[in-house]
């Protein structure tokens, strides 16, 4: 049976979100959510003038299911970011391509991760609190060796500067914050096939 919409998307009470809206609370691009919708990961409605419309409360269980979902035996990817939501959002998408996705909030937790258990590839955020990434690569290479793990770096701040230092450190790459899903799990898999 067809959902009943009515367009109070612009009333701040609405159960309805616009895509850049459910782009912004789940924390993707607007072109992943249009895949996603697409693919029918989640929900979502066309208007008549053929805009897609999502419901808050589908997106909050698509979370909350995705975080209970079940952990996939691909090879180990590490993803390391001060932000729960990247984090996540990172885990989920990965996991859908077949990687097992471990997650560590800070450097410190990052290190830890890998001598418990060593992944195929970490996914660093630059700008963290404490100890930055460039910091933690340096660790981890110092600790494994160059290259021996690769890591993909990602930050907010894009500039010549950064792109510069990720090829001198030692770093696969590099990819802007926010960035699309989709770049990312394509370098992911560039770097570690699943």
């Amino acid at each position: 049976m067809p959902v009943a919409y009515r367009d109070d998307s612009s009333h701040p009470e609405s159960p309805w979100l616009t895509l850049g809206e459910a782009a912004r609370l789940l924390g993707v691009a607007q072109s992943t959510m249009r895949k996603w919708a697409d693919q029918g990961v989640v929900p979502a409605i066309r208007t008549h003038g053929g805009h897609r419309r999502f419901r808050r409360g589908d997106l909050e269980a698509f979370l909350v299911r995705s975080a209970a979902g079940p952990r996939q035996a691909g090879p180990t990817v590490l993803v390391v970011d001060d932000d729960d939501r990247v984090r996540e959002l990172v885990r989920i998408e990965l996991e859908r391509e077949g990687y097992d996705v471990r997650q560590a909030r800070s450097a410190d937790e990052g290190l830890a991760a890998i001598e418990a258990r060593r992944p195929e590839l970490v996914l660093l955020d630059v700008m963290m609190p404490h100890v930055d990434g460039w910091e933690m690569l340096r660790r981890i290479q110092e600790r494994h060796g160059a290259g021996a793990i690769p890591v993909l770096m990602f930050s907010g701040q894009v500039d010549e500067a950064a792109r510069r230092q990720t090829a001198s450190s030692g770093a696969r790459g590099f990819v802007g914050k926010p960035f699309e899903l989709d770049e990312l799990v394509h370098q992911a898999k560039a770097i570690v096939p699943v």
